[in-house]
């Protein structure tokens, strides 16, 4: 059975969101009680608090994701400088790095958050928590599921170069259609491919990747 998107998933989560949680904190008024935003309490006023506290929580997620994935950057870059230089192990890591991305893909734990990734609505109407700190829990765990869907692209533009005006729509692209197109589910294997391979590319060859850039060299001349 697969897990695409239901057509109406975006409209219906904008407008079940706000009517849903409402303004109060608590209480079983604004609860859902099954899979149709009808079911949210008749004449409930739609406010755009809990929309707003959703996404703060999964903003908070993703910073999370981002501070932490830049401070292990930087202390690995710190405990072993020369490792990273290009023209010693750098391009042998970095090529490393993207077949792990793209191993990544193949994972239980990749399916699970990209098929919660894909069915929002799902995932709000199973885990529905009233108020507004439910919402930003909610945003909080949806936004660790979306991380945890895209661990490995953003992976990516550490590795291959922030930077990187091609690497970052390429990534953008792979992880709209992952979320969006109805066969999104699908792919996980062929980008597993395709990393693996340009991981080999890049530890064999990496002045021949396009867009690539070399963070260690750039630093280096900057100083």
């Amino acid at each position: 059975m697969g897990h695409g998107r239901e057509p109406g998933d975006g409209s219906r989560l904008a407008r079940l969101l706000p009517r849903g949680l409402g303004d109060d904190d608590g209480g079983d008024d604004a609860a859902l009680g099954g899979a149709d935003d009808a079911r949210v309490r008749a004449g409930q006023p739609a406010t755009r608090a809990g929309t707003t506290f959703f996404l703060a929580g999964y903003l908070v997620a993703w910073t999370g994701y981002g501070l932490l994935a830049f401070a292990v950057y930087r202390a690995l870059r710190a405990a072993a400088p020369a490792f990273f230089r290009w023209d010693s192990g750098g391009r042998y890591l970095a090529g490393a790095a993207v077949a792990a991305a793209g191993l990544y893909e193949l994972t239980p734990l990749k399916s699970v958050c990209l098929r919660q990734c894909r069915t929002p609505l799902h995932f709000v109407l199973g885990r529905w928590r009233p108020g507004r700190l439910g919402a930003l829990r909610m945003g909080t765990e949806h936004g660790a599921y979306c991380v945890g869907c895209c661990f490995g692209l953003m992976l990516l533009l550490f590795v291959l170069g922030l930077m990187s005006l091609v690497w970052m729509v390429l990534v953008a692209a792979l992880v709209f259609a992952e979320k969006v197109l109805p066969l999104g589910d699908r792919l996980p294997r062929a980008v597993a491919a395709a990393l693996v391979a340009v991981g080999l590319w890049v530890a064999i060859a990496p002045a021949t990747v396009p867009g690539l850039t070399r963070p260690m060299e750039t630093s280096s001349a900057g100083r």
